[in-house]
């Protein structure tokens, strides 16, 4: 590495050099702010040289330039790691004062000395070649073409404007850069110098905007190439078929692809672990790929259609030549990936369609089999949803992936019950639930608001299998209809119709599903009499109608009836092979010392816990044994002031008008009880710092320590962390509760 300080004029006047910047580093972006700071630096060097008095003439530092030298031919061609909005800029006014000046010498000199190269590989000899999106729209301007709108127009407009405003010579202005000094530092090409020009761009991009997981690896993957090797990937390769076709979604590709193809899992990305993530794919890279960065791209090209596939909600490409075989595999991917939301089936399913479309040892997974397969996962999805179910799911699906290829037979079977087995390893967290489970489960569940999330899913899927027609249980219009009202204490048709027994058979079944049917005219029948709803029902067109106007009346029996017709309505549309539908289908030994692990992240996780004792919380490996979940959220804000104290500031903030801070001083506190004449509210928050002085924390001292609101249920606490970890951008492994195992079997 050598690092000189050279002026900008003069790093861009060398005429046996052509500059060629990485087609996939970021577009230009700078804008008014940027060249108006770059403008009246360049004014105030030259007014410095035309002031007699000064003896020291203004220079001004312009920042750092990272180059690399590739031998082309008998010229030179310079890689820019690094700075090319600030070359970009220059080149920029420097073509402005091309337009500008009235002298054609000016004119030709500009253009030979920094515009043009008769030694440069690009088109009509350009000098600077810019990024893919840049490129146009700059060689228009060197070559005086029509205009093309974006960023380099108008960065080229806004240096005319300037010009025309100030009154100064076209030649101070090349003077001026030549004031203006960058540090250069030129990248030894000899490999054992260990100059590798991925880890100096790392290095000087890690204090500005964060690198993602995608832009650390299209760089590491481009980056090792020669230039023209980088043009024609990027080109033809990785901009158009992986990052314009995944957008935003790129870096969880590469993420779910490392899992399909290692079998193994990794964290979610995130910010806090780019740079982890990162490491582990270079090894990747090495591992399967040997090194080879060009196989590597032409392999993970071949992932993305299916990826897509997975991750749109609805493909517009065809997974199937069939018409209606396509639908039913679309809507497959649509239910597990966007109703149920099983992210880390991800890896799995894309090995399925890899096996679907592309095959293995000349042997592809056909149309019938693809659709078994997607229909096993939604019924074991679905099922455990249903028993509020997910833990185990992240970090032991993944591991599945190498089954497919090497237990063809289990993924090609029309027997459900072999993949079933696979999915579930015969492990209790991994389980599938039997229909004993289901029925006792949905008997009792608070079916409309306990599972909101899957309700109208579970519905119109019962729906389609009875009417044998699609339903669209997404739309807005069709929503969950309580045959029984909502609410009946000023509904005298209603207490009537019920009996008696009104107030407890509303309380016991308003939200199961046995008092539930899906319909278009939720609003319109609202609390009416039973009579009023069944002649509403008569327009409708789903089969759940029949459930109503066929019964004279709705009372208990009739819920119940209802309910066991729903009932065994969910166990034939997810339905299991006989041999499993009363077994236990896990291994007893391993249930028994079980333990629960999951994250606040978990959606599921405030019900998953209900009832349940913590064991202990695993906080950035960081092990705190606990026995109440008040230690669980003590530790966690514990950990939170110590090493995000921003985060914990912003908890301070919340509940500003609550009668009891959810943070308070130990002043406070006592305030506080003095005022409301109890004494118990000190019993109600407990000591945060264990007597450590906390100077960060608002108005703590060690004699006025702060105390935390302990008085709630577990669900307060876990959203309450799930809160901090969203705004800190924690993963979901950052912080992990394990659960006491659960002392009775299930049924």
């Amino acid at each position: 590495m050598q690092v000189v300080s050279e002026s900008i004029s003069g790093v861009l006047s060398k005429n046996s050099s052509s500059f060629f910047i990485p087609p996939f580093q970021r577009a230009y972006s700078w804008g008014k702010q940027e060249i108006d700071r770059y403008f009246d630096d360049l004014v105030r060097i030259i007014e410095s040289k035309r002031n007699d008095s000064e003896t020291d003439k203004l220079e001004h530092f312009f920042g750092v330039l990272v180059l690399k030298d590739e031998k082309v031919g008998l010229a030179h061609r310079t890689v820019v790691v690094d700075g090319q909005q600030r070359l970009t800029t220059t080149l920029l006014l420097l073509i402005a004062l091309r337009d500008w000046t009235d002298s054609e010498d000016i004119q030709a000199d500009l253009e030979n000395m920094y515009l043009k190269n008769p030694t440069s590989s690009f088109s009509d000899k350009i000098k600077l070649k810019q990024v893919t999106q840049d490129w146009d729209a700059y060689r228009a301007l060197i070559n005086g073409g029509e205009s093309i709108p974006g960023k380099i127009t108008d960065g080229y407009d806004l240096f005319i404007q300037k010009l025309k405003q100030e009154n100064f010579g076209e030649l101070e202005y090349v003077e001026a850069l030549s004031c203006m000094n960058v540090a250069c530092i030129s990248l030894d090409n000899r490999p054992y110098k260990g100059e590798d020009p991925q880890i100096i761009f790392e290095t000087l991009n890690s204090l500005g905007k964060p690198l993602t997981f995608a832009d650390l690896i299209r760089n590491y993957i481009l980056l090792g190439l020669d230039a023209d090797k980088q043009t024609k990937i990027y080109e033809t390769i990785w901009h158009p078929k992986i990052e314009n076709v995944l957008h935003e979604r790129t870096s969880y590709f590469f993420r779910d692809i490392m899992q399909y193809k290692q079998s193994k899992y990794f964290k979610v990305v995130s910010e806090n672990n780019t740079k982890e993530l990162y490491a582990l794919f270079t090894q990747f890279v090495d591992k399967l790929y040997g090194g080879d960065k060009t196989a590597f791209v032409t392999d993970v090209s071949r992932y993305v259609e299916l990826y897509r596939w997975i991750d749109v909600t609805e493909p517009v490409a065809l997974i199937s030549q069939n018409t209606e075989k396509n639908r039913i595999i679309a809507e497959l991917l649509r239910n597990i990936f966007h109703d149920i939301k099983a992210e880390a089936f991800k890896p799995i399913v894309l090995g399925l369609l890899e096996y679907h479309q592309y095959g293995f040892d000349n042997n592809k997974m056909n149309d019938e089999q693809l659709t078994n397969a997607l229909s096993v996962i939604r019924t074991y999805l679905i099922r455990r949803r249903v028993l509020k179910l997910t833990q185990g799911e992240n970090k032991e699906i993944p591991t599945l992936c190498d089954s497919i290829k090497k237990n063809h037979e289990r993924w090609l079977t029309k027997a459900k019950e072999e993949m079933l087995i696979l999915l579930s390893g015969n492990m209790y967290a991994l389980r599938t639930p039997n229909d004993v489970e289901i029925t006792d489960r949905l008997k009792n569940a608070n079916f409309y608001k306990g599972l909101s999330k899957y309700n109208k899913f579970i519905l119109g899927k019962i729906e389609e299998t009875r009417s044998k027609v699609s339903v669209d249980f997404r739309d807005k219009k069709i929503t969950i209809e309580h045959i029984m009202p909502q609410r009946i204490e000023r509904s005298k048709p209603w207490k009537k119709e019920i009996g008696d027994n009104w107030n407890e058979v509303h309380n016991e079944y308003v939200h199961n599903i046995g008092n539930l049917i899906l319909t278009e005219f939720n609003e319109i029948m609202g609390n009416k009499p039973l009579a009023d709803k069944k002649r509403k029902l008569f327009e409708s067109n789903l089969q759940y109608r029949l459930d109503v106007i066929n019964n004279a009346t709705w009372c208990e029996s009739d819920i119940l009836k209802h309910q066991a017709e729903m009932i065994e309505r969910f166990l034939e549309t997810f339905s299991l092979p006989l041999t499993m539908q009363q077994e236990n289908n896990w291994n007893e030994a391993k249930s028994s010392s079980n333990l629960d692990i999951i994250s606040p992240l978990d959606d599921e996780c405030p019900e998953i816990v209900r009832g349940r004792k913590p064991n202990a919380v695993l906080i950035n490996d960081e092990l705190h044994e606990v026995r109440e979940w008040q230690d669980v959220y003590l530790e966690f804000l514990r950990w939170l002031l110590a090493n995000k104290p921003f985060v914990f500031g912003d908890l301070l903030k919340k509940n500003p008008s609550a009668k009891y801070p959810l943070i308070a001083s130990k002043s406070d506190i006592l305030i506080l009880a003095k005022e409301e004449s109890n004494t118990d509210i000190k019993g109600r928050y407990k000591r945060l710092s264990d007597g450590v002085l906390l100077s960060s924390a608002r108005g703590e001292t060690e004699e006025n320590p702060l105390y935390v609101f302990i008085n709630r249920d577990s669900k307060f606490f876990i959203i309450r962390m799930k809160e901090a970890m969203l705004s800190s951008e924690m993963d979901e492994e950052s912080v992990t509760i394990e659960l006491k195992p659960i002392k009775s079997k299930p049924l």
